[in-house]
């Protein structure tokens, strides 16, 4: 099994790193009313499944909450800090208290320890990750190398989750909802953002891997080569436009040259896989 080593970095410490500790004699947990409980308005976590809510409510009423939520005190009551799916799972259940380890913790370390609670468990998709960044760099002040240690990420692999930020809105309701994936989105970010929606489009359509859209997106960036015409000719934009709905629909490069007497459509392929693939579209059976 292959370990990679930046998601070891860090994280290894565990949450024990990140929480101060109070007295040796204070550590324990103990049991707070539910009621007295508002949620962390800095989750990074923004969507919950609503089955799995369930499946662990049922385990709860079954075996009880086998692990404490982490609070911190208001002047009301408690804000959670780690623990939402028990906490939620919990009021499902219909429990009025719940065990709870109470910390007093700053603003950032709330939701230092939320992000870093999330990673360990691989519960956060890319953009909440990448949301969960932006926060602590723009509300806290911390810095990509600061967040990269805190984590236990790679200094990269946090500059390239914050980039999903500068994609199309619609790319990134994309990822978030698994339609694509985080692989698909960067490979699309090497589009100007006005091209991207239609990338995405064709790419949902036709299922594409990674690789298929990386090579998509480097046809798309790399300039189409202009053959000098016979006679100087004022640009036909209906010919440009058949040419562009083509190369949509298919996935390749498509060009059309018109003649006296008809014309012609090159349709471009780079390996027998797309060569099938454009068969398929084309004819609707297989090679």
């Amino acid at each position: 099994m292959t370990v990679r080593p930046e998601r070891q970095q860090g994280l290894g410490r565990g949450l024990a790193a990140l929480i101060p500790q109070r007295a040796a004699h204070a550590t324990g947990s103990t049991e707070i009313s539910i009621a007295r409980v508002r949620t962390n308005p800095r989750q990074p976590r923004q969507s919950m499944d609503q089955a799995e809510l369930e499946a662990l409510a049922a385990s709860i009423r079954e075996h009880g909450v086998l692990q404490p939520i982490l609070v911190t005190e208001t002047l009301d009551g408690y804000q959670l800090v780690a623990g939402e799916r028990r906490f939620r799972a919990s009021q499902l259940a219909g429990l009025e208290r719940i065990p709870a380890i109470v910390r007093q913790l700053a603003d950032r370390e709330q939701l230092e320890i939320a992000l870093v609670e999330n990673l360990q468990r691989e519960d956060l998709g890319p953009m909440e990750e990448a949301h969960a960044f932006r926060s602590l760099l723009d509300d806290f002040g911390m810095s990509q190398d600061d967040i990269a240690t805190r984590v236990g990420r790679a200094r990269s692999t946090v500059a390239n989750t914050l980039r999903l930020l500068d994609l199309d809105p619609r790319v990134q309701a994309a990822v978030a909802d698994r339609t694509i994936s985080e692989g698909h989105a960067r490979a699309i970010g090497g589009l100007p953002i006005d091209q991207q929606p239609r990338v995405l489009g064709t790419i949902a359509e036709q299922q594409f891997s990674v690789r298929q859209t990386e090579e998509l997106v480097r046809r798309l960036r790399t300039p189409r080569p202009v053959p000098a015409p016979a006679e100087p000719r004022s640009p036909d934009p209906d010919l440009e436009r058949v040419e562009e709905e083509l190369r949509r629909s298919l996935g390749t490069k498509v060009t059309v040259a018109r003649s006296r007497r008809g014309g012609r459509i090159i349709i471009e392929y780079y390996s027998d896989e797309e060569l099938g693939q454009l068969y398929d579209r084309l004819i609707g059976g297989p090679a």
